[in-house]
């Protein structure tokens, strides 16, 4: 078997590569643009080795790891934030780093971690896009508001209405004001179909997804939110507890406590952020709609403040969520027997 340790860049990767059977070994360089990476791997396809291919978590390589499924060639995708830590000396080059992915993939330390699947990163996609659009068309509202209110029309949401547009439109404007908001309620008109048929296209992807269903049953919780729990988790078994989720997701404070004194900081923010931004958004939604969290938000903001009770309500539900998916339990469920149901306790005293 060649296995390859590669030090991937956009425009070109540094490989070190070894073959267990003939002793060989070497580096290179190989470049994108010209097709130089892609007819090297072919070659080794058409010498008929077995491949194993290994390679820091990074963006801008879907091609690559299309090709390696194509050829066949198994890849391994490491934690960066680990293999940095395997680095022991100072120096850091891309020939320094392709023998280090190397050298851990022989010595059997290779930091390894899941991947999802390509339909499952497709349909990530589906979530961004929809999430980019709905930012763009908040701003083009934004500004159209402002162009309002510098008229002196404070509408609100009345603005978006038949009689309020109507109106919007007739107000008096210099021509530059009125060629920024003839051209901006352009973008709107635009904006908003594309967006109603992805809102289309993402409640069809729940339909065909049980356990979404599922956890779209907890109050605040909607078809994005749910969606995009499940794709980006992938399972409930990846993780032990609960409380992985937390960290997982970045909502979890950072930390930098020694000679027993703890000193935390702001959340660490190494997870999803799209992940992050919607639950924050369902913990609030969950906190108007239910009682009982509405008493806990209440609770923690009065003995905090109220961010930090929100970031703290959302790794709540992240956590709740969690304990649904994997019991696969609706919210009735889960509030009518407790996460731990099931589980073997001894109470203090017991002998």
């Amino acid at each position: 078997m060649i296995i390859i340790g590669v030090d991937y860049h956009p425009s070109f990767q540094q490989i070190a590569f070894v073959d267990n059977e003939s002793g060989e070994c070497g580096e290179q360089q190989l470049n994108h643009g010209e097709g130089e990476a892609e007819k090297f791997y072919r070659d080794l396809k058409l010498r008929g080795a077995n491949v194993r291919v290994g390679m820091e978590a990074t963006g801008y390589a879907c091609w690559f790891e299309r090709l390696l499924a194509e050829l066949g060639f198994e890849l391994w995708i490491g934690d960066p934030g680990e293999i940095k830590t395997r680095r022991v000396r100072k120096q850091k080059t891309d020939r320094k780093d392709a023998e280090l992915l190397l050298k851990l993939m022989l010595e059997g330390r290779f930091p390894r971690i899941w991947v999802a699947s390509a339909e499952n990163r497709d349909v990530r996609q589906l979530l961004w896009h929809r999430h980019r659009l709905v930012q763009m068309r908040t701003r083009i509202m934004n500004q159209l508001q402002a162009l309002a209110m510098n008229e002196g029309k404070q509408r609100k949401n009345k603005l978006w209405g038949q009689r309020g547009r109507a109106e919007f439109e007739k107000l008096p404007m210099a021509p530059w004001a009125s060629r920024r908001r003839l051209e901006l309620l352009e973008l709107l008109d635009r904006m908003n179909p594309t967006i109603k048929e992805l809102t289309a296209a993402v409640e069809e992807e729940v339909e065909k997804r049980p356990e979404v269903l599922r956890l779209m049953t907890h109050p605040g919780v909607g078809p994005l939110t749910a969606l995009a729990y499940v794709l980006i988790i992938g399972t409930p078994m990846r993780f032990p507890c609960g409380k992985q989720i937390g960290s997982y997701l970045g909502l979890i404070p950072s930390e930098d406590s020694s000679a027993g004194k703890q000193r935390l900081g702001h959340i660490s923010k190494q997870g999803n952020s799209l992940l992050r931004f919607l639950l924050v958004e369902a913990a609030q939604a969950a906190v108007r709609r239910d009682p009982d969290w509405r008493r806990r938000y209440l609770h923690l903001a009065f003995r905090r403040e109220p961010r930090i009770a929100k970031v703290a309500m959302a790794r709540k539900l992240a956590v709740r969520l969690y304990w649904m998916w994997r019991r696969e339990w609706t919210y009735q469920q889960i509030v009518q027997f407790g996460p731990h149901a099931g589980q073997l306790v001894t109470g203090h005293g017991v002998k």
